[in-house]
């Protein structure tokens, strides 16, 4: 078996990191404290966008199970331009491109 791969470590870290994404979804769940919890009250947003700052709009949404969308509203209502994609999209486009374009001259002659 490969030193690098161990089913026994992969599964406590996986558990390990989703503790603690149940704890931020606690965390987050308790600033709501009252009986109407479809709503989401001025901590809760000002929790999840300072946790976007943090790391990200993408992650913050998979970690509380909430739609990207609703945490983008929030940015931008704080004043904070969101893009579309992540910054590395827009690098991985790029180069695609120019492989593309490589390819094409390399089959065109």
């Amino acid at each position: 078996m490969s030193k690098l791969y161990n089913p026994g470590l992969m599964a406590l870290k996986l558990s390990m990191i989703e503790n603690e994404a149940a704890y931020a979804r606690a965390e987050f769940r308790a600033l709501n404290p009252g009986p109407r919890r479809f709503r989401y009250t001025p901590r809760q947003r000002a929790w999840a966008v300072s946790k976007a700052g943090e790391i990200g709009v993408r992650a913050t949404a998979r970690l509380l199970r909430i739609e990207r969308r609703t945490i983008q509203r929030w940015l931008r209502a704080e004043g904070v331009q969101v893009s579309r994609a992540p910054y590395w999209v827009y690098e991985w486009a790029e180069t695609r491109n120019r492989r593309r374009a490589k390819w094409a001259r390399i089959k065109g002659n």
